[in-house]
């Protein structure tokens, strides 16, 4: 077994636990031993929330171990629909239960006809999914749960809005900037007249899943969560949905403009209910449909590119063009590592000298979107790899998860957080969403400020960065096959800081394809001349 000390994705009961406490009124138990149960302490400290997070670990401890869970998870289950009142409580096992082979499902069983509350168990594999995919799995499991139970008793409402709207699907608690997103996202509908129905699971009630139906469509604007969840409503209600993330202005326009295509798709099919519709509500949504036409969203999109994003003004400033030709190197969750390895391309004309992800599970989909946007592309979850691949490529700046801004530090390298996993200070209070117009702003400025600044270089090269220290090895593994001689040493310590870990690593390079093993200042000499410098 290999020890992980980071994970890009935490294992599957993290993300089943995200999807149940951002929804209202939902309780999840937990059953697992001490030390799993540190997802309270996390959502409470990053969200900085100022409820109690709804979970509570069923401890897994050495009585369990003598005489069986079920007695310990039923009375958690039935103590907390007392105390709490919840409209659902969700059960999720950990790997811990998974290798005890308990039955849950029939504690779950047992425990809702105890329960005035609904009671389901997670069904996730623990071994097969990880974190975004258990999330996404739940939700899924949560959305049909209401809806089968909706029709069994027979009021699941599918009588459409009068005018045009939309669900938001996978908006959660510890998502990237998802608050903010949200925001942005609904009033970029809203100046489309597009009403909101339902946000789900951030801030939704399980008793409104019925009304999903009501919504013309669905948007999903992030990959990893909601697609499941949007595909079963899509068979089951007929519902389209949009998956296209606005994120950059490229993107934003085509997520507009395949909108406007679902609304004029309703002239001609304006309602999946029929018989719950009069003649003059079918002849008001006709009229709300051409409301919304083509003309009208392309000069949205003029409008907002023009006035409201500056993002398209910026590009061509000569301050932008001065970042062209740049490296970068672009890693994290498959939609915004796809979406930044775009906007960076296209949209700012920065080289993408790598672009990669840790969604293994969406490698293909990512392959796809970012074909021809960048020199390679890199599925890992093993961030040694990643940080391999930043510490031979060297670019000017790195656009990444918290763990690469971690690796720009130790190189020297610049980084831009721009996908989960990520640290507190990712959590703004202030508004700062990447989605939409105002994203395509704050995108803009992430990628300008994270880059080495024209003057910043002369002012480095003039003072040396105002460094004092002695050299300080900065390679990312533990295996360290070259001494420095005291001669070499002495003159790394004469170049300036700002360089000084580049020229180090180059040197180690050299000696190792030659094989030397002692670095002196002849070595050094030999490897400048070597790189032609």
């Amino acid at each position: 077994m290999k020890l992980a000390y980071w994970m890009y994705a935490g294992p599957a009961h993290i993300g089943t636990l995200r999807v149940a406490s951002s929804f209202k009124n939902v309780h999840a138990i937990m059953h697992a031993p001490l030390g799993d149960d540190y997802f309270n302490v996390m959502r409470s400290m990053l969200e900085r929330e100022r409820d109690f997070t709804p979970v509570t670990a069923s401890i897994v401890d050495r009585h369990v171990l003598a005489r069986g869970s079920q007695e310990k998870v039923v009375e958690n289950i039935t103590r907390k629909d007392k105390e709490e009142r919840p409209d659902l409580i969700v059960l999720t096992p950990t790997c811990t239960s998974s290798i005890l082979q308990e039955d849950l499902q029939n504690f779950v069983n047992r425990a809702a006809m105890e329960s005035d509350s609904d009671v389901i168990l997670a069904d996730v594999n623990h071994y097969r999914v990880n974190e975004l995919q258990a999330a996404d799995r739940t939700l899924e499991q949560i959305v049909r749960f209401y809806i089968q139970k909706a029709k069994k008793q027979n009021n699941l409402n599918q009588i459409q809005t009068e005018k045009p709207s939309a669900n938001i699907i996978g908006i959660f608690t510890l998502g990237f900037h998802n608050q903010h997103d949200s925001r942005e996202l609904k009033r970029l509908l809203n100046d489309l007249g597009i009403e909101i129905n339902e946000v789900i699971p951030e801030g939704g009630s399980v008793t409104n899943l019925k009304n999903l139906p009501k919504a013309w469509f669905n948007v999903i604007p992030y990959r990893e969560v909601g697609l499941m969840a949007a595909n079963f409503l899509e068979k089951e209600c007929g519902m389209p949905y949009v998956s296209i993330t606005p994120m950059g202005l490229v993107d934003t326009a085509s997520f507009i403009r395949e909108i406007a295509q679902i609304i004029k798709n309703h002239t001609a099919f304006p309602m999946r209910s029929q018989k719950a519709h009069t003649a003059d509500a079918a002849l008001n949504v006709g009229k709300n449909n051409s409301l919304f036409s083509k003309r009208f969203s392309e000069n949205y999109i003029d409008q907002q590119t023009r006035f409201v994003s500056q993002a398209a003004w910026f590009s061509r400033s000569i301050d932008c063009q001065n970042l062209t030709g740049k490296k970068a190197i672009v890693f994290g969750d498959a939609t915004h590592a796809a979406s930044m390895t775009k906007i960076l391309a296209r949209e700012m004309g920065i080289r993408v000298s790598c672009a990669g992800t840790y969604c293994k599970h969406d490698a293909d989909w990512f392959r796809d979107n970012v074909e021809g946007f960048c020199d390679q592309v890199l599925i890992t979850d093993d961030h040694t790899q990643v940080g391999d691949m930043i510490a031979r490529i060297e670019p000017a700046a790195i656009f990444g998860t918290q763990m690469e801004r971690h690796i720009g530090k130790r190189l020297d390298i610049p980084c831009g957080v721009i996908s989960a996993p990520v640290h507190i200070q990712n959590f703004p209070l202030g508004y700062r969403p990447f989605l939409g117009y105002e994203g395509t702003n704050q995108i803009a400025d992430l990628v300008y400020n994270s880059f080495t600044l024209g003057m910043e270089d002369h002012l480095l090269e003039i003072f040396g960065g105002h460094d004092t220290k002695e050299v300080i090895t900065k390679s990312l593994s533990t295996d360290s096959s070259f001494t420095w001689a005291p001669d070499g040493l002495a003159e790394l310590n004469k170049i300036p800081g700002f360089v000084r870990g580049k020229i180090k690593r180059n040197t180690e390079r050299f000696a190792r394809e030659n094989g030397f093993t002692e670095i002196t200042v002849e070595l050094m000499y030999a490897a400048k001349e070597a790189a032609g410098a």
